[in-house]
This record gives C-alpha cells, sequence and structure tokens, in this order.
C-alpha cells in the first residue's frame, strides 16, 4: 500500500503542474475584441468599399503591433468585416450578424441607403456605428444615440458644390438627375435647393437607379434644354458611364457630383470625359491632411496600390474606437458607446469633435476637377 502511494505521487504533482500551467496560460492569453466593418465588397461600388475595409484593416494591424492593454487585460483587435452590396436589405442583415459577433462597434456602412436602415439595428443594440462616407443629413436625424460619422453631410456639400458653381464657373441654368437612392437625392436636393436661393435656373429635376447602364434618353432631353451644367447625384459607377455618354451626345455642359463620383477610379470609368467634372467630397483632402502623406506611403505599401476615397477615414475611425475604449478602460460596448460623445481626437483626417446628434462639429468640403483624368484639388471649404 505504501509502495503504491509512492509511486502515485509524481503523477498526482505533475497533472496538477500542467492544470496550473492551463489555468496561468489562460490568464495571460490575449482578450479578442471583434471591430465590424461593413461597405460593398460587391457591386459597383466593390471597390470603395475594398478601400474603407483596408483603411480599419491597417489601423487595426497597427494597433496589434504596438499591444495594447484595456483593464489589465491584454488585448487582440479583429476585424470583423461583412459585406452588404450597398443594399439596404443586405445592410440590416449584415448589422444583426455582428450584433450576434457581439463586436465592440461598427465602421460603416459606405452608402446612406444602407447606413439608415442598419443604424436601427445597431440603436437597439447599444452599438456605436461610425460611418467613414454616409453623408445623407437623415442619418443622424433619427434620435439614435449611437449614430456618428467623420465626414460632412449633404447639407453642407450641397451647397458648398452649389456655391462653386454659381461664382467660379458662372453657371446661371443647371439640370439634376439623382440615382434615387438616399445619398444621390439627397445630394441632389440639397445642391438644387441652394443653387436656386442663388439664383440658378432648376430646368429639370429627373431621377434614374443606381444599376443604370444607359443614360442617353435622359440625356438627350437634357441637351434640348441646353444647361450650363449637369448635377449628377450618384456613385462613380454611375457617374462615370453618365459623363461619358453626356461627352458622346455632344452637350457642352459641365458635370457637377459629389463624393461617390469624386474617386481616383473616374477616369477608367469615363475616359476622356473626366476631364468635365467638378466634384466635391465631403472631407478634407488628402493634400491637406496633417498625416495624409504618410498614410498614403503606409496604405500603398500594405496594399499596393493607391487609396481611392475614405481610407483616412476608417482609419481614423477605428482609432477613435480605441480611444473610447481607453477612455473607458473597458472593451464593453455600453461603456465605449458612453465615452464617444466625448470624444476630441487628432488624428490623420485633422480634430475629431462630435455635436449633440453624431455629426462632426468642424465639416470640411474639399472640391477637385481632373486634369488629364488625374484627380486635382480646386479649393477646400470650412463649413
Amino acid at each position: 500500500m505504501t509502495f503504491k502511494l509512492h509511486k502515485l505521487l509524481p503523477v498526482s504533482a505533475a497533472v496538477m503542474a500542467l492544470a496550473a500551467l492551463s489555468a496561468s496560460n489562460t490568464a495571460s492569453a490575449d482578450q479578442v475584441v471583434k471591430i465590424g466593418h461593413v461597405g460593398p465588397l460587391t457591386g459597383g461600388s466593390a471597390h470603395l468599399g475594398k478601400d474603407n475595409e483596408n483603411g480599419a484593416r491597417l489601423a487595426i494591424e497597427e494597433i496589434n503591433a504596438k499591444g495594447l492593454t484595456i483593464d489589465g487585460q491584454k488585448i487582440t483587435l479583429a476585424l470583423d468585416a461583412q459585406d452588404d452590396a450597398a443594399d439596404p436589405r443586405q445592410a440590416t442583415q449584415v448589422a444583426q450578424k455582428l450584433v450576434d459577433d457581439k463586436v465592440v462597434a461598427v465602421i460603416g456602412h459606405l452608402n446612406s441607403g444602407a447606413s439608415i436602415p442598419a443604424s436601427k439595428i445597431y440603436s437597439d443594440a447599444g452599438i456605436v456605428q461610425i460611418s467613414p462616407s454616409s453623408t445623407n443629413p437623415s442619418y443622424t436625424q433619427q434620435g439614435f444615440k449611437t449614430t456618428y460619422r467623420v465626414v460632412a453631410t449633404d447639407a453642407q456639400q450641397g451647397p458648398a458644390l452649389a456655391d462653386y458653381a454659381a461664382k467660379s464657373l458662372n453657371v446661371k441654368t443647371v439640370a439634376v438627375v439623382d440615382d434615387s437612392t438616399a445619398y444621390g437625392q439627397g445630394l441632389a436636393n440639397e445642391f438644387e435647393k441652394t443653387a436656386k436661393s442663388l439664383g440658378m435656373k432648376v430646368l429639370s429635376h429627373d431621377a434614374t437607379n443606381d444599376k443604370a447602364v444607359d443614360f442617353r434618353a435622359i440625356l438627350t432631353k437634357i441637351k434640348g434644354e441646353n444647361p450650363d451644367a449637369i448635377m449628377y447625384g450618384g456613385m462613380d459607377a454611375t457617374g462615370g458611364p453618365f459623363a461619358k455618354q453626356a461627352r458622346q451626345l455632344g452637350l457642352r455642359a459641365k458635370v457637377l457630383s459629389g463624393d461617390g463620383v469624386c474617386t481616383e477610379s473616374l477616369a477608367d470609368l469615363a475616359g476622356a470625359a473626366t476631364d468635365n467634372i467638378v466634384c466635391s467630397q465631403a472631407g478634407m483632402a488628402i493634400e491637406r491632411m496633417n498625416g495624409g502623406a504618410a498614410f498614403a506611403a503606409k496604405y500603398q505599401k500594405r496594399f499596393g496600390h493607391p487609396i481611392e476615397f475614405d481610407a483616412p477615414f476608417t482609419y481614423d475611425a477605428v482609432y477613435i474606437v480605441v480611444d473610447a475604449m481607453k477612455r473607458a478602460n473597458s472593451t464593453d460596448h455600453a461603456k465605449v458607446l458612453a465615452q464617444i460623445p466625448g470624444t476630441d481626437y487628432k488624428g490623420v483626417i485633422g480634430e475629431t469633435t462630435f455635436d449633440s446628434k453624431g455629426d462632426l462639429k468642424h465639416g470640411v468640403i474639399s472640391l477637385y476637377n481632373y486634369k488629364a483624368g488625374k484627380k486635382t484639388l480646386l479649393d477646400v471649404v470650412k463649413m
């Protein structure tokens, strides 16, 4: 009996040691915290959605490389990336998936038409949503405490574009076309309102859709109206062909548009007609961002191509979430949300502070044209 007990003792000690080691490893293992990102990864705006996702991914990789500790616990961030295809119905489905995945925050969606329906799901779950690119004013006017954005709104972008058209391009008459989405229609309406107040004559307002490829019927009608300019509210996937077909039909009018069209890919979509476009961006031009050049270089090195458009905004949005986590000393989504209103973050895109609705306190609009197909800064307007 004594012999058997003696032989068992080392085995018991070994088991206890393994258990202790396992407990120690568990205690020291990093806590994985998910941050959601949503944008169109399929469809006509997939290049813009991927650009946004890349910006968020770059921030998360940097933060993980530096190391993050919250409340004494080592944290590893994980990007929970989803595709909404710029479709309102799919947007609500992936929003619910992110809630079920227990993300601490969501960066997205790209399009206003996706952000707005998804926002109720995040609001019901008490999860902060920071859009890097949704500009329709309605997004932050629903009374939700979870909706934020790091770009200016169409209530600023539309007027800035109209003002430039009137004062710098001497536009007297304009035709307006929108793609029937929350973004395109909202931007076109804001432009039209200001254009009229500035004395411009709005000759017509037509609607197409965000899947259209043939605009010749609308453009032929507009050609008969002979406007100085055409305002197009939509994305580059349709805005490029729209401008190209206008040129083919011999329209003399300048084509004006917003940030959905104002991309680096526009020359591929519009061809030589790109040089007839003036467009706005609802944020600071990367050429004027204090950290813009360094960010562009980092992005190029990591992904092998230049930024499209909003990558700096998704990048900063991730850092804003992490800043809130640090101030909350917690990864609990409710505690993180509670810290967001007090945000005062200086990043690549500038200083970010929010008003009571979740909009930027100091929005900026950048205006561009294209020279030999290259996007060229015209002016920056602080709102």
